[in-house]
């Protein structure tokens, strides 16, 4: 079983930045695909950044260069980079780690906001 630990949300201004982290932790051998996934009221979840273990990356469209995801393996820990935060980037965001069961974080709130 894996537990996962988000941290970093909270609430910025148009345009400024913010990381979010998550680590695993439980019973697994490996750790394969680590990401986030984010869900705003009224919409459906949808793929945020995702990072799979050789390093490949692949984000939603809406991104558009603004965000970066990085992992630490050895802290089976992965990081959520957001830059030029807009007020629709507003919702939960989901960790999500494939150890290589699906495993769902409890999910951080962001709000951007002036």
């Amino acid at each position: 079983q894996v537990q996962l630990a988000e941290s970093g949300g909270g609430l910025v201004q148009p345009g400024e930045s913010l990381t979010l982290s998550c680590s695993a932790s439980g019973s697994f051998l490996n750790l394969d695909a680590m990401g986030w996934y984010r869900q705003a009221p009224e919409k459906q979840r949808e793929l945020v950044a995702l990072m799979s273990s050789d390093g490949t990356a692949k984000f939603g469209e809406f991104v558009q260069g603004r965000f970066t995801i990085t992992r630490h393996n050895a802290r089976n820990t992965v990081y959520l980079h957001m830059n030029s935060l807009k007020p629709e980037d507003t919702a939960v965001y989901y960790c999500i780690v494939m150890s290589p069961d699906l495993n769902w974080g409890q999910g951080t709130q962001v709000t951007v906001s002036s």
